[in-house]
């Protein structure tokens, strides 16, 4: 390797664990996920023991090393976790989207513990994620502003700049259902979404830059997964305008790709959004945006240990009226499908289906 790995990541071990988890759910891999599950368990104990490095039950990051990078979530630029008065916030700091992958993290996995009978495990999680939940909501959400905060720092004081990652909150769930409506109008509101996406701070912040990496760009990533959290609260059509947002600027992009990020300057014409200069592309966050985005979309869930799929509340946006899916694979099964709009009622039939797989209608 031309240079030495660095971990300064407080987001990457519950991520693997709610990809660990997703494989099960689609594959059905009960052997695999038995192999993989010490590392899994590790991951949990890590979590616990040295992802809180206060015991309050949030889990923070704290840059030891001269060298190491300030800011250790998605947004790790210096200047990413600012104060509404222009303040940087101070480590240690928990940010909002990570008790968020926490929540989801415990809850997958007790999904995992119960697949390989282990019952006891599955509650003991669902019981820490619960109480996570709770205490998430209590001391993260900002009642004057609708909204929950995207931090709280060394002394537990809200970060109270708007930005987009609360709505990863939605896509893992941790937000309340009351809490739910309120901060998806405003992710929606104009100071946040752009027209060409959600922006990852507030037009109405101090620190907001529509050039800056993380102040106000658009990342493809941080609204597919807004968008996918919407259409988890059952809010189809704002799962729709995002997601057309985002078709709209890979019409537009080079090889109809989706860049790392784009500069957050509100959409004026209909033809382009403003390139950030130096943004990556191909990326590999940026590539695989569409793929959850139409996941969504869809409503498809897997869980091929029990050979189920789910459709729940499939929603075509306007320019889209059919939808073919083809050969998906759930565990040793496939199926093939084909999604219809026709005005506001999306329907699905299937075409095709090999195995014991079953293919059910959630309302």
């Amino acid at each position: 390797m031309p240079h030495s790995p660095y971990f300064g990541s407080v987001d990457s071990t519950p991520w693997f664990l709610i990809l660990y988890a997703q494989h099960l759910r689609w594959t059905g891999d009960a052997e695999f996920a038995r192999g993989l599950l010490p590392a899994a368990e590790a991951a949990l104990g890590w979590i616990d023991r040295y992802g809180d490095l206060d015991g309050d039950g949030f889990v923070e990051y704290l840059c030891r090393s001269p060298r190491g990078i300030r800011n250790q979530g998605w947004k790790d630029s210096h200047d990413s976790m600012v104060h509404d008065d222009g303040r940087l916030a101070e480590p240690p700091i928990a940010l909002s989207e990570v008790q968020g992958y926490v929540y989801l993290a415990k809850t997958r996995m007790a999904d995992v513990y119960r697949a390989l009978g282990r019952p006891e495990d599955a509650l003991r999680l669902e019981d820490e994620a619960e109480r996570l939940k709770i205490r998430f909501n209590e001391a993260f959400w900002m009642e004057d502003e609708r909204f929950f905060a995207a931090a709280l720092d060394a002394d537990k004081q809200q970060v109270r700049t708007l930005m987009s990652n609360p709505g990863h909150g939605l896509y893992s769930g941790i937000v309340d259902e009351d809490k739910a409506l309120p901060l998806a109008k405003r992710l929606l509101a104009p100071d946040m979404f752009s027209g060409w996406g959600v922006r990852t701070m507030s037009r109405s912040a101090a620190a907001y830059n529509p050039m800056s990496y993380h102040n106000g760009s658009v990342w493809p990533h941080d609204n597919a997964l807004i968008a996918a959290g919407l259409k988890r609260y059952r809010f189809a059509r704002a799962t729709n305008r995002v997601a057309t947002a985002l078709f709209d600027a890979a019409v537009s992009a080079d090889y109809l790709r989706l860049p790392e990020l784009f500069c957050g300057f509100t959409r004026r014409t209909p033809n382009r959004p403003v390139s950030y200069p130096i943004a990556c592309s191909p990326q590999a966050w940026a590539a695989g945006s569409p793929f959850l985005m139409l996941q969504a979309i869809l409503g498809l869930s897997a869980r091929a240990h029990e050979n189920l799929l789910t459709v729940n509340l499939p929603h075509l946006p306007t320019w889209l009226n059919t939808v073919e899916v083809r050969n998906l694979t759930v565990g040793q099964s496939t199926v093939s499908m084909v999604f219809r709009r026709e005005g506001e009622i999306t329907s699905f039939s299937l075409l095709s289906r090999e195995g014991d797989l079953r293919v059910v209608m959630e309302e």
